[in-house]
């Protein structure tokens, strides 16, 4: 289990698989470059430019202790290690270790810690964080403190001699809140706490918090890193060997990996990923301005308008706002109708996809959020989520004015 940031002695043998670092190049090269590039080479039997999708549970071995490097499926796979560097180096991390889903990498998190370490986290997380935190691993006496992430001073407060962990997401989902990013990165190295963050939103294209003080970067792959909504998938990524080791164990001997088909899905997303994360945040910004304009929106939640109250933090911490925006109308049954009359946004979970999608918080991504923490978080009933697509803007903007007309 972790004390603080130390490694400490484990009840049984540490025999993860070998780690899967970035390779030497990887972070020479600009994002788009590393985009396209990172931790890939071609196939050695074919000379394939692309991954291949390595198909097999097993591999053959030549004699007793004689492989290629690969024995089994669930601990080595080429097509999730070359997913795995690809998005290492897009953080700036050395490690990269993907899993299942989003959820199986919080859940990888969560298992270096033992009964009666603490953990402080955001409140204004995703609605399964929350629910696997409190309803899986609170009561198997992990402790969970939750504040305001907008303030590093709720965090401060938070901390006790039995805390391990610092856990935030940024920009939230969906009230677009942020955390300041430096300014937890140092308090938790000055305390010798863990500090993870949750990157969905932002992506490593408009955010790094390995480089402003995180230990452990979380990605749905599932979200913009894939891009397509055609699979589901977790990424951690850091720079710590020790951390990655422990990681490296839990993966393997939780098993709760990804196919290699979802991998080569995801692999193939993040190629394209600033051409698309230019195109959501140029919709994003165009979306939000009108919305500030239109008389059914009564607050409007996207960190990229100057009237955010976290906009200038917005402006140090990311180089751009992105595709996702958040409205309240202030009436539950006319935010129905919107969602209800809306034809090019598709009403469904999820998000970061090229298609524009369409979401209701309250009883989709957050119902399993306690309505008293939703009601403190300003997340109401009547609150729209979109995630801006790559469609044409003009086209967008006309399918709203039409649902909200």
């Amino acid at each position: 289990m972790f004390n603080g940031k130390a490694l400490i002695s484990m009840p049984f043998p540490l025999t993860p698989p070998a780690m899967t670092k970035i390779l030497p190049d990887d972070l020479t090269h600009g994002f788009a470059t590393r985009a396209v590039h990172a931790g890939q080479f071609a196939d050695p039997t074919s000379g394939a430019v692309m991954t291949p999708i390595y198909q097999t549970s097993t591999y053959c071995q030549d004699g007793l202790g004689k492989h290629k490097g690969y024995e089994y499926g669930r601990t080595q796979n080429p097509t999730r290690e070359a997913l795995e560097r690809n998005v290492a180096a897009l953080e700036g991390g050395t490690h990269g270790l993907a899993f299942g889903s989003g959820l199986a990498a919080l859940d990888a998190i969560l298992k270096l810690f033992k009964t009666g370490d603490h953990i402080v986290s955001g409140e204004s997380v995703y609605g399964g964080s929350m629910r696997l935190m409190k309803r899986i691993f609170e009561p198997y006496g992990l402790g969970l403190t939750f504040v305001d992430s907008r303030d590093v001073r709720n965090f401060e407060r938070a901390i006790t001699k039995q805390t391990r962990l610092v856990f935030c997401e940024t920009p939230t989902n969906p009230m677009m809140f942020l955390t300041d990013l430096r300014a937890v990165g140092d308090l938790t190295t000055s305390r010798g706490i863990l500090f993870g963050v949750d990157n969905t939103f932002a992506t490593p294209y408009f955010q790094r918090p390995l480089s402003m003080g995180a230990d452990i970067v979380l990605h749905s792959t599932t979200k913009y890193l894939n891009g397509h909504s055609d699979m589901v998938g977790g990424m951690l990524v850091t720079s710590r060997d020790d951390v990655a080791e422990r990681l490296g164990f839990i993966q393997n001997a939780s098993g709760a990996v990804p196919g290699p088909m979802d991998c080569f899905l995801a692999l193939r997303g993040t190629k394209t990923l600033p051409l698309r994360m230019q195109r959501h945040d140029a919709n994003g910004r165009r979306i939000a301005d009108w919305l500030t304009t239109h008389k059914r929106v009564k607050k409007l939640y996207y960190p990229g308008l100057t009237s955010h109250p976290q906009h200038e933090l917005a402006k140090t911490q990311m180089s751009g706002f992105g595709g996702m925006v958040s409205f309240d109308t202030g009436d539950v049954a006319l935010a129905q109708r919107i969602l209800e009359r809306l034809k090019i946004f598709q009403l469904a979970e999820s998000l970061g996809g090229v298609e524009s999608l369409v979401g209701h918080p309250a009883s989709m991504t957050h119902a399993a959020v306690p309505k008293e923490i939703r009601d403190d978080m300003g997340l109401t009933d009547s609150l729209i989520r979109l995630s801006c697509g790559i469609e044409d803007v003009e086209d967008l903007i006309e399918d709203l004015d039409q649902a909200m007309g």
